[in-house]
């Protein structure tokens, strides 16, 4: 962990730029400068991480779990958080919660959310529908599957009211106002901009309740969110979760990598659905591995020496992975969205983030835990 009290700090390679070199990356917004520690922490932290918290439909009950487990051990502080689509919901949500009642309340927030947003929950048929749309996106979900369909070939046309019950259930549970100007951790949500094709990264001082439905907005179920008159769809198309804020929205050299969609399967998908879902998978993987192998390329040019004695400093990157839990799933459970199944990620994600702990916390600030190379390669 970095401690803002020992002096500057030194430059981060991911953000430096070489003078005369132009900056044309897909990137349409980037936090301007470190900022201040702004931990979001219990009396027994004695470290401090970024999340990174990848979307993933109903899997972001796994990454529930992994929070969860994370503020209940209380070893560690959150200085930032960054995530897309369901990432990003349970990141907000979260902190959220712990601004009302601390660590217990940030717990007792991410229950509420998912509670709500299960197909248990208090919602009618139409809205139940809508939210099996949305969070079974990623598998061959009846209840998806009818939607997807319907929605075919444009929701423009089928469903003009732009009916998204996630939006209400936010806007009940979450104090924007509160968050956006609340002393805490940074925020990074992000979106795509339909216009540009560019990522866009919206930070807490801004956050509104369409950011998060933008950084959430499928295309094929919902009208692209528009905020102030430019539409974007969801941020993991571009950003699943977006690392590179942390960079200069942190101080903190630790990123803590939730990692809910697989990388790798070794099957060959041959039915219309499994091709879509793993065309899905790469995608929304896709940029997440370039900026794995951009931090291995820098760490190498620093063991080397290359970049210089002192002037730079390693990105240190851990993973928290559910992909093999959340593969020994049917497809017909994997993403049901009922409150029974959201309830069985969560432990999953629990235990998960308990092992983790039990196995990496001390070399949390010392050494990076994941193989960047065996990541992305």
């Amino acid at each position: 962990m970095t401690d803002a009290s020992h002096g500057p700090e030194p430059e981060n390679p991911l953000t430096a730029v070489p003078e005369g070199v132009p900056v044309n990356d897909g990137i349409e917004d980037r936090p301007s400068a470190r900022p201040p520690l702004n931990i979001m922490a219990g009396p027994g932290a004695e470290k401090t991480v970024a999340l990174a918290l990848q979307g993933g439909g109903a899997h972001g009950a796994f990454t529930w779990g992994v929070l969860d487990a994370l503020i209940e051990d209380g070893r560690l502080g959150f200085e930032a958080v960054t995530g897309a689509s369901a990432g990003a919901m349970n990141g907000v949500v979260m902190i959220d919660g712990w601004l009302k009642g601390g660590p217990d309340g940030a717990r007792e927030g991410l229950e509420r959310f998912w509670r709500e947003v299960s197909l248990d929950g208090d919602m009618g048929p139409a809205q139940r529908s809508l939210v099996g749309s949305l969070l079974g996106f990623w598998k061959g979900n009846p209840v998806a599957e009818f939607w997807m369909k319907a929605l075919t070939p444009s929701p423009y046309v089928s469903n003009p009211l732009n009916i998204n019950p996630l939006r209400k259930a936010l806007a009940a549970q979450i104090d924007f106002e509160g968050l956006r100007e609340a002393d805490t951790a940074g925020v990074f949500v992000s979106a795509t901009n339909v216009w540009t094709g560019k990522l866009a990264v919206f930070e807490r001082e801004r956050l509104t309740v369409d950011h998060l439905m933008a950084s959430a907005c499928l295309p094929t179920v919902f009208q692209a969110v528009e905020i102030d008159g430019v539409p974007y769809w969801d941020g993991g198309y571009l950003g699943n979760p977006p690392l590179y804020p942390l960079h200069r929205g942190a101080q903190t050299d630790d990123i803590l990598l939730v990692q809910i969609n697989p990388v790798e399967r070794r099957e060959t998908p041959r039915t219309e659905a499994e091709i879509r879902d793993r065309l899905n998978e790469i995608t929304f993987n896709a940029n997440l591995m370039r900026e794995l192998r951009a931090i291995d390329y820098v760490d190498g040019l620093i063991e080397e020496g290359v970049l210089g004695q002192g002037a730079y400093q390693r990105v240190l990157v851990h993973r928290i992975d559910g992909t093999d839990a959340l593969e020994e799933y049917n497809a017909a459970s994997k993403l049901d969205a009922r409150w029974k199944v959201f309830l069985r990620l969560r432990d999953k994600g629990r235990s998960a983030a308990q092992t983790w702990l039990a196995e990496n916390y001390e070399k949390i600030g010392r050494d990076c835990t994941l193989d960047l190379q065996q990541a992305y390669q």
